[in-house]
């Protein structure tokens, strides 16, 4: 067990930071977050949602150590990754989606939480995503995939 977690930590500590903690979703229905980066490592949970967001933290050969919106952290295979933007609502109640990023847009849809949708630019105030075939400006304290001060056009 002792040598198990010695080799843990010797791979967590000469994992390369990615050149710079980026976000990514997952490829698949079905994919296994590990507690080290090879496949004879516990499995630790098992997505079973295409396009969910994680955080990539560090690489390792073909491994990326990954964070979710929940803050749980392991080891998912880069085959198992996309580089496609995607975000998560979060809250306890309905996002509003807006028309435009001003301030006194239209509200154009309501966005339950735990809805995972397709990033398409982010303004300091708000981003604009896509679900379920439409298209909003949500304030971003209320997802998750998105660095504060992140612009993306």
């Amino acid at each position: 067990m002792i040598r198990k977690l010695v080799l843990i930590l010797a791979l967590a500590a000469s994992a390369t930071p990615a050149s710079a903690a980026h976000y990514a979703s997952l490829r698949g229905d079905k994919v296994f977050l590990r507690e080290g980066p090879t496949y004879r490592h516990r499995v630790l949970f098992v997505y079973q949602r295409k396009e969910y967001p994680v955080a990539v933290l560090a690489s390792y050969d073909s491994w990326r150590r990954v964070r979710d919106a929940d803050g749980t952290i392991g080891w998912i295979s880069q085959t198992m990754l996309s580089d496609a933007r995607t975000v998560l609502v979060t809250g306890k109640a309905r996002a509003p989606l807006h028309s435009s990023p001003d301030a006194g847009a239209a509200v154009v849809a309501l966005a339950e939480p735990g809805v995972v949708a397709r990033l398409k630019a982010c303004k300091p105030e708000r981003c604009e995503i896509v679900a379920g075939g439409l298209t909003g400006w949500i304030d971003r304290t209320r997802i998750w995939g998105v660095d504060a001060g992140e612009i993306l056009n």
